[in-house]
């Protein structure tokens, strides 16, 4: 059987589906395991997120890891996803970096656990929890896996619960800029070097009202563009951000956002492209996104494009302050 330790790791289940002729029925579900609690597991498999509750479970097993990244890759993708959202107060523990922005996002407000920490890992989470108290945050910690399954299974055994699973998502940039034609029929994109007031209306819609710390996070990096959609009456259709940091020049894409009239149209893989083709121009050859396993209208987006899963990432909540 499973233990809290096989958290951030490939996994086979065979699960117990029904009874035919005096016989149960099984079904194997092969993914990575997210979460195991007393009751349930959950795993996240090529066609979605599938939780199994344990009386249900026949036989499991933790089997060979698909081809992954090496490790030193997925920290640097994430030091350089750090780079491309920089919260304005950041601490370093060993080399995970504690990050706060007045609670906006959880990428910028949870300690990054990639690398030696310098101390125990029990010691780890317990300075991150008063680095957090210390600012009246929860504390959260934000775990690459299968890098930080340690890190995981340390946070199940003190009762930390987790956010829905992110997806790390990459992508060649020339790719992006192949993938789909150029669109006469639709409005040009205009990249700007800041954004507009709409944009970041637009922007409110989805992530909630922005304080001056999330205006910092967006106009922080130095190569960086946002991207706006106007139809002919000036109206905004569509927006996002790019951002090219860290040493390999990633091209960051963020807040893709479409308004309800413009969808089913495009619109999305319109801005993408001409964000690809702008990141050309940066010298930046390959892309990245994080988006929710959950989000399957997105997540099909990025996929038609040419985006695959490069790691995932769980954020892990731990208890609130009183």
């Amino acid at each position: 059987m499973l233990r809290r330790q096989d958290v951030g790791h490939r996994v086979v289940v065979r699960r117990i589906v029904g009874v035919s002729q005096d016989r149960p029925l099984f079904t194997d579900a092969l993914g990575e395991l997210v979460e195991l609690t007393e009751t349930d597991l959950t795993l996240a498999t090529a066609k979605g997120t599938v939780r199994v509750p344990l009386k249900e479970v026949h036989r499991a097993k933790r089997v060979p890891p698909a081809r992954r990244p090496p490790a030193a890759d997925v920290v640097a993708l994430e030091l350089a996803a750090n780079d491309g959202w920089p919260a304005p107060v950041q601490a370093r523990l060993g080399a995970w970096i504690l990050r706060a922005a007045d609670n906006w996002t959880g990428r910028a407000n949870s300690a990054l656990a990639v690398g030696d920490p310098d101390r125990t890992l029990e010691a780890a989470i317990d300075a991150v929890e008063q680095w957090y108290a210390a600012r009246g945050q929860q504390p959260l910690i934000n775990t690459p896996m299968p890098l930080a399954a340690p890190v995981n299974a340390a946070l199940d055994a003190r009762g930390w619960t987790a956010r829905p699973l992110t997806l790390v998502q990459t992508a060649r940039v020339a790719a992006l800029v192949d993938a789909s034609p150029a669109r006469a029929d639709l409005p040009t994109v205009e990249l700007a070097d800041s954004p507009t007031d709409a944009w970041f209306e637009m922007v409110a819609e989805h992530k909630g009202t922005l304080p001056a710390t999330a205006k910092r996070i967006l106009t922080g990096v130095p190569d960086a563009v946002f991207a706006h959609v106007h139809d002919a009456e000036g109206e905004l259709l569509a927006v996002a951000r790019g951002a090219v940091s860290g040493p390999d020049r990633w091209l960051g894409v963020s807040l893709l956002q479409t308004a309800p009239a413009a969808r089913r149209r495009g619109m999305g893989a319109h801005v993408l492209r001409a964000l690809a083709q702008w990141a050309v121009q940066q010298r930046s050859a390959r892309a990245y996104l994080q988006v929710e396993e959950r989000n399957t209208a997105a997540v099909a987006l990025y996929q038609k494009m040419g985006f695959s899963t490069h790691h995932t990432y769980l954020t892990r909540e731990g208890p609130r302050q009183r």
